[in-house]
């Protein structure tokens, strides 16, 4: 009986997972690799390359945020890309679940991906970018998965971190580089913003995964202890705003082609603090 029950999850699994070429049902069920791993190649990365440093002469300044693109296909990427030259963004960050892990997908981002003399793009890693082994490519093309970049005003200074919840949590060592960034660094700039794909509080049914809750707790008070104030996420395709002490916690609708509310985030960063609006097509 027991094997019976086996066979037919597996064979449920089977019908569901081959229906769908963007799931890799392999990735689905065990990891190519676990989120320490891609952490240690990360430190790797970024002791060779550093973290990027953005001067810019305005005071107030504009940074548009998407996740959830799904690439294949790349129409409301592509608007998205135009909208940030439009406006003149200073910054584009992709926060996750930007391909469906498959190489192809990798290729079409890499050639698509704005030129950095156009704009500034900061990438971080989905489940989806996971599957098929998409770590490798991801690699391969962009680098890290965990790193922070700067920008200096004539004013001051903000901090903006990217985080790897590819794998539905921080793990150890990446919770590690965290608390001793937030500690050493926090203090040293106006406002910090943090990114990264799974979101953290489940605010409808659905079937996508959050953070561990012992996680979640120790992220909360860090974020409570150093005032960040943003966390931004996608993952969960359906935008919603829950506010805790200083830090307003946000997720976004997905860029993904087709999608009846496909949207992005934009970022107004001034003296007096963080602003945001969600922008639909």
């Amino acid at each position: 009986m027991q094997n019976l029950i086996i066979k037919t999850i597996c064979l449920f699994a089977c019908v569901v997972f081959s229906s769908c070429e963007k799931i890799d049902l392999r990735s689905a069920l065990v990891s190519y690799e676990n989120v320490n791993e891609r952490f240690n190649q990360s430190m790797e990365w970024n002791a060779r390359q550093g973290y990027q440093k953005i001067v810019t002469a305005d005071n107030e300044y504009k940074i548009m945020v998407m996740a959830d693109s799904h690439i294949g296909s790349t129409e409301n990427y592509d608007l998205f890309i135009e909208h940030a030259l439009q406006d003149k963004s200073l910054a584009v960050v992709m926060n996750g679940d930007i391909t469906t892990g498959r190489a192809d997908d990798y290729n079409t981002l890499s050639d698509i991906r704005p030129k950095k003399n156009d704009i500034e793009s900061f990438l971080t890693v989905g489940n989806h970018d996971l599957y098929f082994n998409g770590w490798k490519e991801f690699y391969a093309r962009f680098g890290a998965s965990v790193y922070y970049f700067t920008v200096k005003t004539p004013l001051a200074s903000d901090l903006f971190i990217c985080l790897d919840t590819g794998s539905g949590t921080l793990g150890e060592k990446q919770m590690k580089w965290l608390t001793k960034l937030l500690a050493s660094e926090r203090k040293k700039y106006r406002h910090c913003v943090v990114f990264t794909h799974v979101n953290f509080f489940r605010t409808r049914h659905t079937g996508s995964t959050n953070p561990p809750v012992e996680e979640l707790q120790l992220l909360m008070d860090l974020f409570l202890t150093y005032q960040v104030n943003l966390l931004i996420t996608g993952h969960d395709h359906e935008k919603s705003v829950e506010v805790l002490g200083n830090t307003s916690y946000i997720t976004m609708d997905a860029l993904l082609d087709g999608f009846s509310q496909a949207g992005y985030l934009k970022l107004h960063i001034k003296d007096q603090g963080v602003g945001y609006s969600y922008i639909n097509f």
